[in-house]
């Protein structure tokens, strides 16, 4: 009686079989990707080095 399920509705599947189908993205998963794409292009971003910079000076106790 205490089993956890999923909704399909949610999920988008059917009796909780995932497709493991690599051709096909959802939609919204697809732009998303594409619009990280074009940020990186655009330089949008920052490196690695920089974030633990930024991160060492805030939290210094992490060093």
């Amino acid at each position: 009686m205490d089993i956890v399920q999923e909704p399909n509705a949610i999920c988008q599947t059917e009796n909780n079989s995932i497709s493991h189908d690599s051709d096909k993205l959802h939609p919204i998963l697809e732009k998303l990707i594409l619009k990280s794409i074009q940020d990186a292009k655009d330089g949008k971003g920052i490196s690695h080095e920089e974030m633990m910079r930024r991160v060492k000076l805030r939290y210094p106790f992490l060093k």
